[in-house]
């Protein structure tokens, strides 16, 4: 079996290659030369074509091309025979938004699934750059030049091999910034028109939400090194009643990781029946959150053999966080602690809360 690299020696760019990272910005850029598209919420993507042979690759270098095999036979169909580009895979739900939770699980080690989830789940693949198209390196190239090449080498994109829309106009940029988060786009990225096309270099811009939100600390994980607290287990009160898990919060310094433990030390919940989330043994065993009630998970193919148990605390106290955006009913990433909220009633922090994004649809952003 040809190795790799061999399969696209025709190529001037061959796989195994990094993307171009986004430094992130508190704001949207103001000054001439910005070229502004959709932040996806997907797997990145670089993806090589020679003829019939096709790679995708991810941000770590490594091939997702067997868990995708209807985006090889889109690719095969939409892209230039020869070719390197950027992109964004994603999966589109019947409601016509991202769905970042099915994309996870289109990684899978078992063909038959991985064949069964193309058909029930299927992705889809956004094209914003153009690394190489023939036998021309285009990294050298300024970023306007590049996305003029793109717009020009394939004028049937379809709707499982789309081209990212962008926008040169801030209002427009601002516009999409709020609207599009509905369809499950966490943000912009903006691009120079001169930035050259440098892997693993953070020389494009990312503009995300940045929110807050009272939330219920219900437990807390031990830090890898053993010496102090690693992230707080957050809950938010739904309609049922019920204290959802959300997610976490980490990223402490050494000295606060240790003095947490004095802190909540008089909170721990030493009877797990009593707990809310005492149900979460069981929930690891099942397919989904017990009774439809978000409680922190077990093991999975994301986390390997983490140690994912938890210390649980009695409900009665409330932390600031801010945070991007949500996914469904959990936050998409770490929420980033700010302040104690001794304030406040932890049976006052709901999902009523949080700020509902602007409603919109995948099809909305292509017009």
């Amino acid at each position: 079996m040809d190795r790799v690299p061999e399969r696209f020696s025709d190529l001037p760019v061959r796989p195994p290659l990094s993307p171009m990272l986004a430094k992130p910005v508190a704001a949207i850029p103001l000054e001439d030369g910005w070229t502004f598209e959709p932040k996806w919420d997907g797997f990145r993507s670089i993806i090589f074509r020679s003829g019939d042979y096709i790679e995708l690759g991810s941000r770590n270098e490594k091939p997702l091309t067997r868990y995708f095999p209807e985006l090889v036979a889109a690719v095969r169909q939409v892209l230039p025979e020869r070719c390197v580009v950027d992109a964004e895979i994603v999966v589109i739900d019947n409601k016509q938004r991202i769905d970042f939770d099915a994309l996870q699980q289109r990684i899978h080690p078992a063909a038959s699934r991985v064949n069964m989830l193309a058909e029930r789940t299927p992705a889809t693949v956004i094209v914003f750059d153009l690394i190489a198209l023939g036998g021309d390196d285009l990294r050298t190239y300024g970023y306007e030049d590049r996305r003029r090449r793109l717009e020009a080498c394939n004028a049937i994109w379809d709707d499982k091999v789309r081209l990212t829309p962008t926008t040169t106009d801030v209002a427009t940029a601002h516009d999409w910034f709020t609207r599009f988060e509905g369809a499950g786009c966490d943000g912009l990225i903006a691009k120079h028109r001169d930035t050259t096309y440098q892997p693993d270099k953070r020389l494009m811009l990312k503009i995300k939400h940045k929110r807050t939100a009272d939330c219920v600390v219900a437990g807390y994980r031990m830090h890898k090194n053993g010496l102090g607290v690693g992230s707080l287990l957050l809950g938010l009160y739904g309609e049922d009643g019920r204290l959802h898990h959300i997610g976490v919060t980490s990223a402490f310094t050494d000295a606060k990781r240790r003095a947490m433990l004095d802190e909540l030390a008089p909170l721990i919940a030493h009877d797990l029946s009593l707990h809310p989330w005492g149900s979460w043994i069981e929930a690891e065993q099942a397919a989904g959150p017990a009774g439809g009630q978000r409680v922190p998970g077990g093991q999975s193919r994301w986390t390997g053999t983490k140690d994912l148990s938890f210390v649980p605390l009695r409900p009665e106290l409330v932390c600031e966080i801010t945070y991007d955006h949500m996914q469904g009913d959990r936050l998409r990433h770490s929420g980033a602690f700010q302040r104690w909220r001794t304030d406040r009633d932890p049976l006052s922090c709901g999902y009523g809360q949080l700020e509902q994004p602007v409603d919109s649809t995948f099809a909305d952003i292509f017009f």
